[in-house]
């Protein structure tokens, strides 16, 4: 299943303000990098993959229909899963999209990848 390439421009319009952002393809989705650091994925599985504390995970797993991220078998801790349908909003999508802009904007910068010639 490939991405919702809709559901990629509603996250690149959210992040549409944000310096230091950048896309690129990875996992069978569209990955949206803030300064270096991966936030969220419109995934390839539907819906988002998201990065978060993983001492929010639980937590959010708890208050919400997000589900720890589990890719080749083995659970991605500080990652979640997001459904479709649980995205369908402006709101529902702008919640996570900021949850995961805020944990890549914690990390440290990744500097600039030099291009091949």
């Amino acid at each position: 299943m490939a991405f919702d390439p809709d559901l990629a421009d509603r996250i690149r319009a959210l992040l549409a303000d944000e310096p230091g952002v950048t896309e690129q393809s990875m996992f069978g989705g569209r990955g949206f990098l803030v300064h270096g650091n991966l936030a969220i994925t419109a995934s390839s599985h539907g819906g988002v993959l998201v990065r978060v504390g993983p001492e929010q995970s639980e937590r959010l797993v708890a208050r919400s229909a997000a589900e720890v991220a589990v890719m080749g078998g083995r659970t991605m801790h500080g990652w979640l899963r997001v459904r479709p349908e649980d995205v369908r909003t402006k709101r529902q999508l702008a919640r996570w999209v900021t949850i995961g802009g805020d944990v890549a904007r914690s990390l440290p910068r990744k500097p600039a990848k030099r291009r091949r010639k």
